[in-house]
């Protein structure tokens, strides 16, 4: 992942737009409020195919971004395995540069 990632992860997190942990995720996946969804690449097979079923019946996109320390540091938490961006501005950037 591109450090630019991390940073605008970070960024988002300040601005308030970053949910993280498993229930609030979900919660925020089924009001249809998140824009963006991030999974750790080192979650669980079972939360990974739980999230994949989620975000695809909302229309959602998702990334597998990191490992579930470099998430936690980026938004200045412990390790966290998902989190949701809720600002679809954040959610585009995050995109652009998690390609590069």
């Amino acid at each position: 992942m591109d450090p630019k990632f991390w940073n605008l992860l970070g960024l988002a997190m300040r601005a308030g737009k970053v949910i993280s942990g498993e229930e609030q995720v979900l919660r925020t996946i089924r009001k249809q409020q998140a824009c963006l969804v991030l999974v750790a690449a080192d979650a669980s097979d079972n939360t990974k195919k739980k999230i994949q079923d989620k975000v695809a019946y909302y229309k959602i996109p998702f990334l597998i971004a990191g490992d579930r320390y470099q998430l936690g540091r980026a938004i200045g938490k412990q390790e966290r395995v998902l989190v949701a961006i809720t600002d679809q501005g954040f959610a585009n950037e995050l995109r652009r540069y998690s390609h590069q």
